[in-house]
């Protein structure tokens, strides 16, 4: 059984940083690109970054330059570190496993294992 389990949210001020993790199980982490959701209240879920296999990444345009997607394939483990955050950061935020192998992108139904979100929340 393939699970997603993220961690690391909190409540954080603006301009703060804060590191949150997915560790995943059940499956050979390193053959799936990985990625990082996040949704605010009354908003639609929207993408933030992914990671390919491999290591390399792309990220939503209000994420370049203050956020870093990195993973760890011999500890199938996935992170999303987010620097300089403001509150419009603030959401539930959630890792995901592309549907396919060896394949990227950056559309939410692309994804077919979804973890259960870890809340960040930034004070102004």
């Amino acid at each position: 059984q393939v699970q997603l389990v993220e961690s690391g949210g909190g409540l954080v001020q603006a301009g703060g940083s804060l590191r949150v993790s997915c560790t995943a199980s059940g499956l050979t982490f390193s053959k799936y690109g990985m990625g990082w959701f996040r949704q605010a209240p009354g908003k639609d879920r929207v993408f933030v970054a992914l990671i390919s296999w491999s290591g390399g990444t792309y990220y939503a345009n209000f994420a370049k330059g203050r956020f870093a997607i990195s993973r760890s394939n011999a500890n199938n483990t996935l992170w999303l570190q987010m620097n300089n955050l403001k509150p419009e950061d603030t959401a539930l935020y959630y890792c995901a496993k592309v549907r396919q192998t060896y394949a990227i992108t950056t559309v939410g139904n692309g994804y077919d294992i979804w973890g259960q979100g870890t809340q960040v929340t930034v004070s102004s």
